[in-house]
C-alpha cells in the first residue's frame, strides 16, 4: 500500500501513511475543508441559521454564559 499523501511505502505505526509529517498533512486538510463529504442536500441559509441560534441557545442554557 503507498501512502495517499506522497506515494511512499506505507509504516504500520502511521498506516496508511509513511510519516507524521503525511499523517498530519492529511489530519491539516480535514481541518480546513480541503476534504469535504458531499450532502445529497442543498443547503438552505435560513435553516443553518436556525441551527446556529438553537445550538447558541442550549449552549447558554447549559453553562448559563453568553456564548463570545
Amino acid at each position: 500500500m503507498s501512502c495517499p499523501i506522497c506515494g511512499g511505502e506505507t509504516v504500520q505505526k502511521y498506516r496508511p501513511f509513511c510519516s507524521k509529517r503525511c499523517a498530519d498533512v492529511d489530519l491539516g486538510r480535514w481541518m480546513n475543508g480541503a476534504y469535504a463529504v458531499p450532502s445529497g442536500r442543498e443547503e438552505d441559509p435560513e435553516e443553518i441559521a436556525n441551527a446556529i441560534e438553537e445550538a447558541l441557545r442550549d449552549e447558554f442554557e447549559a453553562t448559563g454564559k453568553k456564548p463570545h
